[in-house]
């Protein structure tokens, strides 16, 4: 049975980490509001190095629809204002040779109907990948079973536990989802 478990355990670690890749996912999707965490995919190409923008520079947000980013090295400045302009963030900034504004337009409905449906297919990649680490943890319970470490009253067992684990994790993606709408929709 501690071979169960322990596939239980690995394959419940395996799916929280799923939900953190879709919480992170949702972050980087903009609402009406600007957000540091709108930035964490932007990778800025700093001396031949693809560089995540958080390490470049200090980002901040003093209105809702502003952020302030403040190069480190002000060489890089040029090269930051590209990464941002060629991101997926539809923004245009400008810099005054120190820092960098860039201000998020009014989202329009059909812009806000197109990221939700961004959101439903980030979380239905995260479903897929949580089915996925079940089916995983299923064929090492019933690989265990095969060869005779456990019984079938085990086996049976820890399928209905791996269903119950898989159930809430996917809850917890539909839960992260609605969340999401609700924030997409607010005008």
């Amino acid at each position: 049975m501690a071979d169960v478990a322990s596939a239980l355990k690995d394959a419940d670690s395996k799916m929280n980490k799923a939900v953190e890749v879709a919480k992170d996912d949702f972050a980087t999707i903009r609402t009406g509001r600007a957000h540091p965490s709108l930035f964490n995919k932007v990778m800025v190409d700093y001396y031949g190095t693809y560089t995540a923008l958080s390490q470049l520079a200090t980002i901040q947000v003093p209105e809702a629809r502003m952020a302030l980013i403040s190069p480190f090295d002000k060489g890089a400045m040029a090269s930051i204002e590209k990464a941002i302009r060629e991101s997926d963030l539809g923004v245009n900034p400008g810099n005054d040779g120190s820092v960098i504004r860039v201000n998020f337009p009014q989202l329009t409905e059909e812009r806000r109907k197109e990221f939700i449906k961004v959101v439903k297919s980030k979380a239905e990649d995260s479903k897929i990948s949580i089915r996925n680490i079940r089916r995983a943890a299923k064929e090492a319970m019933e690989k265990l079973e095969k060869d005779g470490e456990i019984g079938k009253d085990d086996l049976a067992r820890g399928e209905k536990e791996l269903e119950k684990v898989t159930s809430e994790h996917v809850a917890k993606i539909d839960e992260l989802l609605k969340h999401k709408e609700v924030e997409l929709l607010e005008v």
